[in-house]
């Protein structure tokens, strides 16, 4: 993950601002456009964002974490004034998702990697509450683009997201039961995932197995085949060819 300057108390935001965020992200935007003009039509460019509760991890631990006490610390100490990091990261990200969407995006996903870290009501106020403040802005500028949300690791709770009126898609870690997935998530909006990158990693009959078994229990429904998370760079490109194989030829 990134490696940045570690930001762990309310004084310490003074040294924020949103002043220069669009400009500084200006050739994520030139990039988009770039590639959104170059794909083939009926290609899907979906673009995406860390949430917020994510983003701060790194901002305030400065880099990957195991226990994530930092945050915690200062979210649990010092709850109003770690809202103001939040409050931040919403208005960051939503205009920076809303500018993908008018430079060429045509499907926008949200990445909460560390919301599985996050206890019951810390997952409510640092989690879920950012996200839909996000999806509702975003959807206010335009209403017509599907938001995908990826809350990795909440279990159960990933069906307060399916269950929202305005998310239209919800991507799966690679731990949620595909059958539970298919009777409450699926019956909401559209279900994502949830193949392990490793196996893509392995490879050979286990691949093709698993592949079918995702297929097999959720493609009757509104569907999406993807990782249960970020594809891992030693992954072997002949093993993505065989997945692509694979899911073309299979039939429902």
């Amino acid at each position: 993950g990134p490696i940045l300057d570690p930001i762990r108390s309310r004084k310490e935001l003074e040294i924020l601002s949103l002043d220069n965020v669009q400009k500084r992200l200006a050739p994520v935007y030139q990039t988009v456009a770039g590639v959104a003009a170059a794909m083939p039509t009926g290609t899907t460019l979906i673009g995406f964002a860390g949430a917020p509760w994510t983003v701060a991890t790194y901002m305030v631990e400065g880099h990957s974490s195991r226990n994530y006490e930092n945050i915690k610390g200062w979210s649990y100490s010092d709850p109003d004034g770690f809202q103001q990091l939040i409050d931040m990261l919403v208005e960051a990200t939503s205009a920076y998702l809303i500018e993908q969407v008018r430079h060429g995006a045509d499907v926008i996903q949200l990445f909460d990697t560390w919301a599985g870290v996050l206890s019951e009501t810390a997952f409510e106020r640092w989690c879920f509450d950012p996200i839909i403040k996000i999806v509702e802005q975003v959807k206010k500028s335009c209403p017509a683009v599907p938001i995908i949300v990826f809350p990795r690791g909440v279990g159960v709770q990933y069906e307060r997201f399916a269950r929202h009126p305005l998310i239209d898609g919800v991507s799966l870690d690679s731990s949620v039961p595909l059958a539970w997935a298919r009777d409450h998530l699926q019956p909401h909006c559209v279900v994502q995932g949830n193949l392990d990158p490793m196996l893509l990693v392995s490879g050979g009959e286990a691949l093709v197995d698993e592949i079918n078994r995702i297929l097999d229990i959720l493609a009757s429904g509104p569907f999406i085949f993807n990782l249960g998370h970020g594809i891992v760079p030693e992954t072997p490109p002949e093993n993505v060819g065989l997945l692509t194989e694979t899911i073309r030829s299979w039939e429902i």
